[in-house]
């Protein structure tokens, strides 16, 4: 154990104890008369009974104040990144648990802190990295940004994401599981996520996400094997039950080495 995160994992007992875009949405279900029963939608629908206007529906949705993100992502002002973020936000709830699936340089685990960090510090940041490196830039940006009783709420885990069960609580309400794929921003570039594990880790994070919790992959292309693992993402994405998922993809067409959002959204 370092400081207040337990690491836990594969590591060495000695480090461990332009603006104008062409843009798509896409919708990956093969049933979109099921559409319009939104997983972010706050309240249940009843059957065949949907708010009847825009005030209705702003009312009881917690997506306020998203239309604004989106716009400036698709008048290239926001990055895909801060629209995967911003979708954290409008989800998850005070106390939640939340699982950086690929923590990296230490930033989505830094921001997802400040999403369930209240005055009862029972939130929950589960972030995992198979690499030294990962966990320990995550350490430090942590250790420069949070009170120590923040910290508190973190628990990196150097381990594989297709782990995550293994140190996720089965009790946790899990509202958000997040993926960064490709290689750690700064460190060697040969070291990328494999489509065979993240395909188990995709798999895991349904299991334990909540009812109206999200599942967010941002998926990048421009390094070799980055197209194999976008495909599999699709593929997987695409073969959910409609029943208790929507699915979607946001891509800069005339961008193709742009990240690829992919929000699934678990009804």
């Amino acid at each position: 154990m370092l400081g207040c995160y337990p690491v836990l994992g594969m590591l060495n007992h000695k480090f461990i104890a332009g603006w104008r875009k062409s843009l798509s949405i896409s919708l990956l279900s093969s049933n979109p008369s099921n559409n319009h029963n939104l997983a972010f939608y706050s309240k249940s629908i009843k059957p065949n009974v949907l708010p009847t206007t825009t005030s209705e529906l702003n009312r009881d949705s917690p997506l306020i104040g998203l239309e604004c993100v989106m716009m400036d992502y698709i008048f290239g002002k926001k990055k895909a990144t801060q629209v995967a973020h911003s979708v954290w936000e409008h989800v998850v709830k005070k106390g939640d648990a939340v699982v950086d699936a690929t923590c990296g340089n230490g930033y989505d685990t830094l921001a997802m802190v400040n999403m369930v960090a209240d005055k009862s510090r029972v939130g929950r940041v589960y972030a995992m990295d198979i690499q030294e490196t990962a966990i320990k830039n995550t350490m430090s940006l942590l250790d420069r940004s949070l009170h120590p009783n923040e910290k508190e709420m973190v628990q990196l885990y150097a381990t594989c994401h297709s782990e995550m069960e293994q140190v996720v609580p089965r009790s946790a309400t899990v509202r958000v599981v997040a993926f960064n794929l490709g290689y750690l921003p700064g460190g060697d570039k040969t070291m990328i996520t494999k489509p065979e594990t993240t395909l188990l880790g995709m798999e895991a994070a349904t299991r334990i996400v909540v009812a109206g919790g999200v599942i967010s992959m941002l998926v990048y292309v421009g390094h070799p094997g980055g197209m194999e693992e976008y495909e599999m993402v699709e593929a997987f994405a695409s073969g959910l039950p409609v029943d208790t998922w929507i699915c979607c993809k946001l891509q800069m067409l005339n961008r193709p080495l742009a990240p690829i959002l992919f929000l699934l959204c678990k009804r």
